[in-house]
């Protein structure tokens, strides 16, 4: 019998099973894999003279590592060297912030951001309020849920966008009622101004992905599905580029799936690249995910898809023929998209908002499931017809949910879907009796990177920054723990076809996260021990990644 590298011994959580947290007294890792998990006595006969021993403290459990389905990796790497508005409560913060970014920018440099939000603010911000602190600066500045794009009058000069200018597929120009753009683009019409921003290299790219693993390693995330750049650029891109760099060097510190965008479809078909592959080095950590498709827009941009009309907002008429949201891409060339990707076995995962989108991805990738490794996906999910939610579990379609939308959702729902939003909305509990796989994620950079508010909202259906006394939202949506963690570990490892991760038990990679026992007390409070847990040690593949 294999002799152990190293033993963990303590309160361990293997998640064996169908449910519960399947704890034992040890296991044992050898090779990268756990090699025997049980009673201490059992497992303390694979010691040898040059095993290791982790004892874990009685305050502390392991569990296994994290897994963010639906994080923009790559794009997060780069924000974090941009204006960030998100904490701007007001226009006039955001300006401020904006100014003060703009001053330390060479002459000829795009002004790039994220953060800011149109009900945060009550009103759409305009290219004159750029004008103002940042005059004859190409800008743009996505908004929180980065869906909607605020620019500046040189950079709508750059593209071209004028009067003249006509809305594009799938994409709404703003406008005021002169007809001239008011510096807002919404959805595809964004990509006018985008296209436009220099690009960004891979070797820049490497760097900032590197620093943003380590620190998700510090929040116990071992493993991301990266849906792709928002910023789309020639063949693969250089996010592929970076990817392969890090592979091929042994310097990717986490796993990733990389998706591809449809504007990569051609080039990925013509390098002859399946969903599952490695990309690089066979022996690194970097895949091929999933072909990144867009049913609609969003809650927070009035844009979801939806099979009744939004709520009336007095004093915020929508622009004309919205009222049921925008599809991005149609329903004919999603299902399109979805097919020839299958065909080249491309799995595709469906961002769909509203319960229109929903309907058109499920029907979109009823045809594919099953022709390649990954499983297809619907990405966000938070209206859902009741006739449509058995169809996730019955067809094989995961869901890939971000409970931690909820947080700013809630009020925005309740007002702009109605009493539509607490019975059809973000039901994760009724997914999960209906035999649907979830699987965890935070979107960032829409979301901060930390996994475990998402995991105490997904419980408690609550959040410490609401006002006293507000009501869970949709209280028989909510998860149970036990449900929660496997959605966040077992659930996105199995969309990937990786039967290897997720757990802690015979066979497993040995991917394990020391947290305080306190986090899986229960109940589960709003903003207690498991939204602000912080792990202690994290290993990737048996081997210490992070140690506080």
């Amino acid at each position: 019998m294999s002799r152990a590298d190293l033993l963990v011994v303590g309160r361990i959580a293997t998640l064996a099973g169908e449910d519960g947290p399947g704890y034992v007294e040890a296991v044992a890792i050898g090779a990268g894999h756990v090699i025997a998990a049980g009673s201490l006595a059992d497992v303390d006969a694979l010691a040898g003279p040059s095993t290791r021993r982790i004892d874990l403290a009685p305050d502390e459990v392991a569990i296994p590592g994290l897994t963010d389905s639906h994080l923009h990796l790559a794009e997060t790497a780069l924000g974090e060297s941009k204006v960030d508005l998100s904490a701007a409560a007001t226009l006039a913060d955001g300006l401020d912030l904006i100014a003060a970014a703009e001053g330390s920018l060479p002459p000829d440099a795009w002004l790039e951001g994220h953060g800011w939000e149109s009900d945060r603010w009550g009103g759409w911000p305009t290219a004159a309020d750029l004008e103002r602190v940042a005059p004859g600066r190409p800008a743009a500045i996505w908004a929180h849920d980065h869906h909607a794009l605020w620019t500046s009058e040189a950079g709508q000069a750059a593209a071209g966008i004028d009067t003249a200018t006509a809305d594009p597929p799938g994409g709404i120009i703003r406008r005021d009622e002169s007809g001239r753009p008011t510096g807002v683009l919404h959805e595809a019409a964004s990509r006018l101004v985008t296209s436009r921003i220099p690009a960004i290299t891979a070797d820049d790219l490497e760097k900032a992905i590197r620093r943003l693993a380590r620190r998700l390693l510090a929040l116990g995330v071992v493993a991301v599905h990266d849906p792709g750049q928002l910023s789309l650029q020639g063949g693969l891109g250089p996010a592929y580029e970076a990817y392969r760099q890090l592979a091929d060097a042994g310097r990717l510190l986490i796993r990733v799936h990389a998706a591809i965008r449809p504007e990569q479809l051609d080039a990925a078909i013509g390098a002859g690249l399946r969903s599952g592959d490695p990309i690089g080095d066979p022996s690194g950590r970097a895949r091929v995910g999933w072909l990144k498709l867009f049913a609609d827009g969003t809650l927070g941009s009035r844009t979801a898809a939806l099979l009744e009309p939004i709520e009336p907002e007095p004093g915020r008429p929508l622009p004309a023929g919205t009222e049921r949201g925008v599809f991005m891409t149609e329903p004919a060339a999603l299902a399109e998209f979805a097919e020839r990707a299958a065909a080249a076995g491309i799995a595709s995962q469906i961002h769909a908002i509203g319960d229109h989108a929903v309907r058109v991805a499920l029907d979109a990738l009823g045809q594919t499931v099953g022709r390649s490794r990954l499983m297809p996906r619907l990405e966000h999910v938070q209206l859902v017809h009741p006739d449509d939610v058995a169809r996730f579990g019955r067809e094989g379609i995961a869901a890939s949910v971000q409970p931690v939308h909820l947080r700013s959702d809630a009020v925005a729902a309740r007002r702009l879907w109605g009493d539509r939003a607490e019975r059809f909305g973000y039901t994760w509990a009724t997914l999960a009796r209906c035999a649907a796989l979830l699987a965890f994620g935070t979107d960032a950079p829409v979301e901060p990177i930390d996994p475990w508010p998402g995991l105490a909202m997904a419980v408690t259906r609550s959040d410490p920054s609401w006002p006293a006394g507000t009501a869970p939202f949709g209280p028989a949506e909510a998860l149970t723990l036990d449900q929660a963690l496997r959605a966040a570990t077992i659930g996105p490892a199995l969309t990937a076809a990786e039967s290897d991760r997720g757990r802690l038990t015979l066979g497993q990679r040995a991917d394990l996260v020391v947290i305080p026992v306190a986090a899986l007390r229960e109940p589960v409070e709003p903003g207690g021990a498991l939204a602000t847990a912080r792990p202690r040690l994290v290993l990737v593949d048996g081997a210490v990644a992070f140690e506080a």
